[in-house]
């Protein structure tokens, strides 16, 4: 039987993105939960060989609101009492984040990352960027690094953009996962965070995915097989 990676979405619910497409033609199983959408989170302890909990337009800070944020964030806590691997994306990386005792919070001047920015890597991230200088985001909020975890790659607006906590658990404020396609979406279907004066327009976002997207696609690959330990 193929080991399973769990992913957990919110309120878009199932996704045709980067990373399940991989992770599947890696030969594990995918399960889809998305406690937004009423879904059930499953045991830690008994399910899944590692997990991918997605961004969304929620804050991490919804908990109060929302009481599927709560559950995620018990969950988390729970998941990393095992030590199974966790990714963590734009949203799911701000879960991890809180967990670990970090703040979660809008930018202090009210910008966004919305379309490909510049990230460098942090002095001790040990290759972590393999080469890639832009990045895909679309946030408007960014954590802070936790205590006792490895700061990983910064940038020149959120300046925390990447994180390590163990072995195997990360945290990412942009997004690998989106292709071309989803992007171009996602720019259809919420049209008006495009007014911000921080997000890139969407020609701009189309040219700059042409010149960048192929990098990130080679480090997504590139770092699930490390993530998830897969000889090439």
């Amino acid at each position: 039987m193929n080991k399973t990676v769990l992913l957990i979405d919110h309120e878009v619910g199932k996704r045709d993105d980067r990373a399940s497409m991989r992770l599947a033609e890696l030969g594990f199983d995918i399960r889809w939960v998305s406690p937004a959408k009423g879904d059930t989170l499953p045991d830690p302890r008994e399910n899944g060989e590692a997990v991918v909990v997605y961004g969304g337009a929620e804050s991490a800070n919804d908990d109060v609101t929302k009481p599927y944020i709560r559950a995620e964030l018990d969950w988390i806590e729970q998941w990393l009492e095992t030590g199974k691997p966790f990714l963590g994306i734009c949203l799911g990386g701000q879960l991890l984040a809180r967990v670990l005792g970090a703040r979660v919070e809008a930018h202090p001047e009210g910008h966004f990352e919305i379309g490909y920015v510049p990230v460098d890597p942090a002095p001790q991230a040990n290759g972590f960027l393999n080469g890639v200088s832009h990045v895909y985001h679309w946030h408007k909020e960014g954590f802070e690094v936790p205590g006792g975890a490895t700061k990983l790659a910064h940038g020149p607006i959120f300046p925390e953009q990447a994180f390590r906590y163990g072995e195997s658990t990360y945290g990412l404020q942009f997004h690998p996962e989106v292709t071309i396609p989803v992007m171009t979406r996602w720019m259809e279907n919420a049209a008006h965070m495009l007014e911000n004066p921080n997000a890139h327009p969407r020609e701009r976002q189309l040219a700059d995915a042409a010149r960048h997207d192929p990098a990130m696609a080679r480090w997504l690959d590139g770092f699930l097989k490390d993530w998830l330990k897969i000889a090439d």
